[in-house]
């Protein structure tokens, strides 16, 4: 098996994982879950963190 997943999984992965912080985010203001809201902005910036990520590792390549 390949322990490398192929970028374009990858990135869709990034996409999912700030999709979901952000959803987080939003369950966790409207349950007044501080706990909740707070996993969610962590997702969400680490999810948006690999994107750019990605970006700029393709900017170089080119």
């Amino acid at each position: 098996m390949d322990r490398n997943p192929p970028r374009r999984e990858s990135r869709l992965g990034h996409r999912v994982q700030a999709t979901r912080g952000n959803m987080k985010k939003f369950l966790g203001r409207a349950t007044d879950n501080p706990r909740l809201e707070s996993q969610g902005r962590r997702d969400q910036f680490r999810g948006n963190i690999k994107q750019a990520a990605n970006k700029v590792r393709d900017a170089f390549k080119r």
